[in-house]
């Protein structure tokens, strides 16, 4: 029944998370985005490759010059570039074949009864300029290299706020990864990633406690499904990096949601950024793996919960037990102090000791043991 409950609950998620992507592709925010995307570079597959081998976490990048005039950014001192290959135009006078060379010299051609004077003139009517493209190797840089004027974004750029419980939560995710869960710096620019090389995922330290489950069930979204190791069938049929941005903050969203925490002034506009239109077709051709994940990391991490309940419960129980105990000594100190309280009085009065309380307790001594009394 319970399963049943969250089936329908994830169902109910996914159809919000279509509808305010949906929304946000017809707002004057989007529109404000294509303008400025629009005047990024795109890039031959060649290219892409390149950026992709010495930057597989870059997401914006433009020339030197281009940051400074098209986006009022610049790039900052020490930044390492990426090389592309960048063709260039270039313009050259092209004459007639009207000579042939002999060992270096161009021997004029002259047509039958042509004069010198004529030959010029033919050769200036018939001289054209053509343009051809040639290539060299120039310097691009990511937007995480440069500083300045914000770009438009479809969303927040950093989730803020607690969320109730956030230690065991946090600590239920890190149990149920499948690879371990660091924090420290992200030099990128990215809220973490996932490491298949160094099998881990590192997040960014010092985040909100929203952005950081957030993050952290986004890139565990990315190791379960986008590991190339434990899912053979990427190597033959391989998703884009569209698809699998969609599909982790997707997933994220829906896994935030179910636990009451919501991404969607962040997730929204992400994975509107990811998708390649209005179509969301990978939104759409993705949306039973995203269940499917979802459900199955809410069902790991709802059981890790209760055996952290169950944990917390057992240790309760012997707080309680070393109390109770802790009680009962005590109260039997106070019995035996009572009954040496009460013998002493009768001692006193059986050996009619007027004396002080230092005395009594001396005679006291000599007469009675402790243990005798205790039992």
């Amino acid at each position: 029944m319970e399963e049943v409950k969250n089936k329908f609950k994830i169902d109910e998620i996914a159809e919000q998370l279509e509808k305010g992507i949906g929304d946000l592709f017809n707002s004057d925010k989007y529109k404000t985005y294509l303008n400025t995307m629009s005047k990024f570079h795109s890039y031959s597959v060649n290219n892409t490759l390149l950026i992709a081998m010495q930057r597989p976490d870059a997401t914006l990048v433009a020339g030197y010059d281009a940051w400074q005039d098209k986006f009022d950014r610049h790039v900052k001192k020490g930044a390492k570039g990426i090389k592309i290959i960048a063709p260039y135009k270039v313009k050259k006078k092209v004459v007639g074949d009207h000579y042939y060379v002999d060992n270096g010299d161009k021997i004029p051609v002259y047509a039958p009864g042509e004069t010198k004077e004529d030959y010029e003139n033919r050769i200036a009517q018939t001289t054209r300029e053509v343009e051809y493209t040639n290539f060299r190797v120039t310097t691009v840089f990511d937007v995480s290299d440069t500083e300045g004027k914000d770009l438009p974004t479809l969303g927040v750029n950093e989730l803020m706020g607690s969320v109730d419980g956030y230690e065991k939560l946090k600590t239920a995710l890190e149990e149920t990864s499948k690879v371990p869960v660091e924090y420290g710096l992200v030099t990128s620019g990215a809220k973490g990633f996932f490491s298949p090389d160094m099998h881990k995922i590192c997040v960014q330290s010092g985040m909100s406690e929203v952005q950081t489950v957030k993050t952290i069930i986004h890139e565990m979204a990315h190791a379960l499904l986008h590991d190339k190791k434990e899912n053979p069938d990427l190597v033959q049929d391989p998703k884009t990096k569209n698809t699998k941005e969609v599909e982790a903050e997707s997933i994220a969203y829906v896994v935030c949601q179910h636990f009451g925490i919501d991404t969607s002034d962040y997730s929204f506009g992400y994975i509107a950024g990811w998708s390649s239109g209005k179509e969301t077709k990978e939104l759409k051709a993705s949306m039973d793996t995203i269940r499917v994940t979802a459900s199955k990391m809410i069902g790991e991490l709802e059981s890790a919960m209760e055996k952290q309940q169950e944990v917390e419960k057992a240790d309760v129980a012997i707080e309680v037990a070393e109390v109770g105990d802790c009680a009962a000594r005590s109260e039997k100190k106070e019995l035996v102090s009572d009954k040496k309280a009460s013998l002493m009085d009768k001692l006193k009065s059986k050996l009619n000791i007027v004396s002080s309380q230092p005395k009594v307790e001396k005679a006291l001594e000599s007469k009675v043991k402790t243990p005798e009394i205790a039992r």
